[in-house]
C-alpha cells in the first residue's frame, strides 16, 4: 500500500465506534489502508472491532507503551510509503487524505505534513492540539497559528495557504516512512506529549521541511486519553519540553552558526577543526538556555504552590527529576559530525531547511500582556522560520 493510516488505541472504544466509519469511507477509493494498533486495551475495544469492523487490520501490542513506544512498535510491522499517525478522537472530512498525499508526492523535500485542525465541538474554531501549525519560541514554549496558551482563534480563512511550520500536530500527521525509520521513529523516552514536535525538529535538522496543508481539514475532540488538567499530563509536558531542547537545540545552534559563518566569509566548506569549535560553542549555549528554561519552570512551580495547586507543583518537581534521569549527553564530536553531514545537503536538494530557527522572542509574556491581540503578531510570523 502507499499510505498506512494508523490509529493507536488505548481504551477508546467509544471513539472508534464513532469516528472509524467516516475514516474508512474516506480511504476506500485511495491506495491506503486503515490499521488499528491496540495497546492492550481493557475496555472491550478489540471485541467491538471484531464484531463491527472485522475487515480492519489489527496490530495487538502486549501492553501500553505510550504514544511513542506504541507507534514505534506498530509502524515497524507496516510497509508503506507514507505513515499517517491519527488519533481515535479525530473526525475526518471526506477528502482529507488526498491533499496531504498529493503535496508529498509533488515535493520530495517535505518530510512531514498535516491538516488544518479544527475543534469537533466548535467547528469554526481551531483546536488546541495543533491548530494551523506550530512554532516554538526561544525558550522552547510551543504555540500555533490559531492557538497560544489557552486562547484559540476562530477560523475565517486566515491560514488557508500552504505554509512551512516548525511542527505539525501528532493528532494527525503524515510522514515519509523511509525518513521516520531513518531517524529512529519517535523518541521512546517521551511516552506521550511533544513527541511530534521533537520528530518534526529532527526531520528539519535532516534537511526536510514541515508543512500544514489547509485544504485538508479534520476535527479533533481533544483530551481523548488524558484530560487537560491532569497533573501527570502536566509533568509529561514539562519533562518532554526539556528533552525536546536536549535533543535538538545544540545541533540547531551549531547549524545556524555554521550557515552564518560560511555566508559571511564566502566559504564553500569548513574544516573538521572549525566544525568542532562551533560544536563546542553550540553545546555550551544550549546548556545555558536549558538551565534558564529550568529556572522559568521553577518560577511557574512556585506560582502553582502559591495558588494552592500542590499537585501541579509536584508535577514540575517530578518532571525535572525525571529529565535529569533521562538526559543523554550529546558529545561535541557528534554535533561536529552532524554539521559535516548536514553541510553536504546544503548544496543538494534540501536547501530550504538549511537553518532551522526558533521564534527569536519569548512569546509567553507577549501573549499574557496582549491577550487575543497576540494573534495579530502570530499572523506576521514568516511561514518559514
Amino acid at each position: 500500500m502507499k499510505t498506512a493510516v494508523v490509529i493507536l488505541n488505548w481504551n477508546t472504544k467509544g471513539y472508534l465506534e464513532q469516528f472509524l466509519p467516516a475514516l474508512l469511507n474516506s480511504t476506500k477509493d485511495a491506495d491506503a489502508q486503515v490499521i488499528v494498533a491496540d495497546s492492550a486495551s481493557t475496555d472491550g475495544s478489540m471485541e467491538m472491532m471484531a464484531e463491527k469492523f472485522p475487515g480492519v487490520q489489527i496490530i495487538r501490542l502486549d501492553k501500553n507503551y505510550g504514544f511513542t513506544g506504541g507507534y514505534n512498535r506498530a509502524l515497524a510491522q507496516i510497509e508503506a510509503e507514507y505513515f499517517v499517525l491519527i488519533n481515535s478522537d479525530i473526525e475526518v472530512s471526506e477528502h482529507w487524505l488526498q491533499p496531504l498525499v498529493e503535496r508529498m508526492d509533488a515535493d520530495s523535500t517535505i518530510g512531514a505534513c498535516g491538516p488544518k485542525l479544527l475543534s469537533w465541538y466548535k467547528r469554526d474554531t481551531f483546536e488546541y492540539a495543533g491548530a494551523a501549525g506550530g512554532f516554538i519560541d526561544r525558550y522552547g514554549y510551543p504555540f500555533c497559528k490559531g492557538r497560544i496558551l489557552r486562547m484559540v482563534e476562530k477560523d475565517y480563512g486566515q491560514y488557508d495557504k500552504n505554509a512551512n511550520v516548525f511542527w505539525a500536530t501528532g493528532a494527525c500527521l503524515l510522514v515519509r516512512s523511509e525518513l521516520f525509520n531513518k531517524l529512529g521513529g519517535l523518541d521512546d523516552r517521551f511516552f506521550a506529549h511533544m513527541e511530534e514536535i521533537d520528530l518534526c525538529w529532527r526531520i528539519q535538522l535532516d534537511g526536510y521541511s514541515i508543512e500544514v496543508i489547509p485544504q485538508s481539514v479534520v476535527y479533533h475532540l481533544g483530551g481523548g486519553t488524558l484530560s487537560n488538567d491532569s497533573p501527570w499530563k502536566l509533568k509529561l509536558n514539562y519533562r518532554n519540553n526539556l528533552l525536546l531542547l536536549d535533543n535538538n537545540l545544540a545541533k540547531t545552534y551549531a547549524l545556524e552558526a555554521a550557515t552564518m559563518e560560511l555566508a559571511t566569509e564566502a566559504k564553500k566548506e569548513s574544516t573538521r577543526k572549525e566544525d568542532e569549535t562551533l560544536a563546542v560553542a553550540a553545546k555550551k549555549k544550549a546548556e545555558r538556555m536549558i538551565c534558564f528554561r529550568m529556572i522559568l519552570d521553577g518560577i511557574s512551580a512556585a506560582i502553582y504552590l502559591c495558588t494552592f495547586k500542590k499537585g501541579y507543583f509536584n508535577s514540575v518537581k517530578e518532571a525535572h527529576k525525571e529529565y535529569k534521569q533521562l538526559h543523554i549527553d550529546i558529545p561535541a564530536s557528534e554535533i561536529a559530525t552532524f554539521l559535516e553531514t548536514r553541510r553536504q545537503k546544503m548544496s543538494g536538494t534540501h536547501r530550504q531547511a538549511i537553518s532551522v530557527g526558533l521564534y527569536k522572542h519569548w512569546m509567553v509574556p507577549r501573549a499574557i500582556l496582549m491577550k487575543r491581540g497576540v494573534f495579530k503578531l502570530i499572523h506576521k510570523i514568516k511561514s518559514t522560520i
